[in-house]
């Protein structure tokens, strides 16, 4: 997430009660990118925390296939593409004021591939002299718009995405995941109009946090590493490397200068939460892709999501030294979402959204089919004011509520709904497939309306569910008062 204006601070006022992190944050993200060998079930699974602001809703909608009459212009930056005739229908979560730009940030299209932008990184200063990033470029409030639409695999959209980028510009400086049903690419813009593409093996995964962190590649394998025209010549031209064969794309372009207090750490209390090893979260290097002790669930990702060095001194809740690295969850994540591709159904409905409104620790991500045509009500409200009715206030509210006293409320209050919820989901997802793949044995016209009552089920479910937590976190939070008085009157 790399915004120009900063809508939300990291600061949250609810009930009279103010709550404010240990450690400044400004905005970003955190990814985690799994390939179909490593996970549970034969998924590929794409994630991200979008941080952002405390206050600031996100909408969720489909967006429905339509012809293109006129060409896209940014509102954010002017940033302006001719698009293709046709585009695909997608998903879509967009900010509630669009008049700084769209920020879609993450969707499944009906060709069951998904992405996920932006993950914001830093360039060296000495990199962009020679290769400025472009004011009218693409940036992040455009990228999933102009994108998604039009691609029918993940490397169709790491494709689509460098020939803009090298046509047009970057603006910013970004990492972007896209998937398919077999396979997960991880793209970083590297300056103004050169870009590298990583596959990641199907047995591994990666964890990624605010910096370059594609390294060696294989130039003559491109079934596995991608990048932009004439990249290998902007590097020995500029004297970038002593050696092209085994140079590192992070060393030559990042600018490392906050990684070790600010994203190292992230990605690796990721990965040791996934692999058992040696690694320390205050080491100064890592290694990109990894492999798991066990096959990864949506859940174990949605744990990473919501972690914060949990139980440790760097414990971002009552640690000894908890200002001494960014966590992976922070109080201004606006949403966060797994996007899963799975194997084991019929294509019509392989494609999963799940999506988590507010702070992934304290919410619960609601599985979206991506063969819905439209989305619940409570998805489509909310604003920078707090309300009764959208998804977004009512999952942060329980995030403000929690945090005051999180490490009692998080383990006796809240987390005993979010394994009722997660059941309840699961236990749907189930039931949905069975009858989907029956309705699709008899060519059934009537999927989508199905799709859209089952999830409009799953989402009052668990909205109600969090609803009953608030009131029993507001009582608990006034019996916190601390009121001294004379008990002899």
């Amino acid at each position: 997430m790399n915004k120009k204006l900063i809508k939300g601070a990291s600061i949250f006022a609810v009930t009279g009660m103010l709550w404010v992190t240990n450690i400044g944050f400004v905005e970003a993200c955190t990814s985690v990118l799994v390939g179909k060998d490593a996970s549970e079930d034969g998924s590929t699974m794409i994630a991200r925390n979008e941080d952002m602001g405390t206050a600031w809703s996100k909408h969720f909608y489909v967006r429905e296939a339509n012809k293109n009459e006129k060409k896209f212009e940014s509102k954010g930056n002017g940033f302006s593409l001719e698009l293709p005739k046709e585009q695909l229908k997608y998903t879509a979560t967009p900010e509630w004021d669009v008049s700084e730009g769209l920020y879609e940030e993450a969707g499944i299209n009906s060709k069951q591939v998904a992405m996920s932008a932006t993950e914001s990184t830093t360039i060296k200063e000495s990199i962009l002299e020679i290769d400025p990033l472009v004011e009218d470029g693409i940036a992040e409030d455009a990228m999933l718009t102009v994108v998604l639409p039009y691609i029918e695999s993940a490397k169709g959209g790491v494709e689509r995405l460098g020939e803009i980028v090298e046509e047009k510009g970057a603006a910013e400086a970004n990492g972007i995941a896209f998937s398919d049903n077999e396979e997960v690419w991880y793209m970083e813009t590297l300056s103004g109009h050169h870009w590298v593409a990583a596959r990641i093996p199907d047995d591994s995964y990666a964890v990624v946090a605010n910096t370059i962190t594609i390294q060696e590649i294989d130039w003559d394998d491109s079934e596995n590493y991608l990048y932009s025209k004439g990249l290998q010549e902007f590097i020995t031209d500029n004297d970038l490397t002593d050696n092209l064969e085994e140079a590192s794309m992070r060393e030559i372009f990042a600018d490392t200068a906050d990684d070790s207090q600010y994203n190292i750490p992230r990605i690796l209390s990721g990965q040791k939460m996934l692999t058992d090893s040696d690694i320390k979260i205050d080491d100064e290097t890592f290694d990109l892709f990894q492999k798991s002790d066990n096959p990864i669930t949506a859940r174990d990702i949605a744990d990473i999501l919501g972690s914060h060095f949990n139980d440790t001194e760097y414990d971002t809740f009552g640690g000894e030294k908890s200002d001494a690295f960014r966590p992976i969850s922070v109080p201004n994540t606006m949403e966060s979402h797994i996007l899963q591709i799975r194997n084991d159904v019929p294509e019509e409905i392989s494609g999963i959204h799940w999506l988590a409104m507010g702070v992934a620790s304290t919410s619960n991500y609601i599985p979206f089919y991506s063969g819905i045509t439209e989305t619940p009500k409570e998805y489509q409200e909310g604003t920078d004011e707090p309300d009764q009715t959208s998804a977004y206030w009512n999952y942060r509210t329980t995030n403000a509520l929690t945090n005051p006293y999180y490490n009692e409320f998080k383990p006796e209050l809240v987390m005993p709904v979010q394994e009722k919820v997660w059941g309840h989901m699961y236990k749907s997802v189930e039931k949905i497939d069975k009858e989907a793949s029956k309705m699709l044995e008899k060519d059934s016209k009537e999927l989508a309306s199905y799709l859209n009552k089952e999830t409009q089920e799953m989402s009052k479910y668990a909205m109600k569910e969090y609803k009953e937590l608030n009131k029993t976190l507001l009582k608990k939070l006034t019996e916190k008062t601390n009121v001294e008085h004379n008990e002899d009157l």
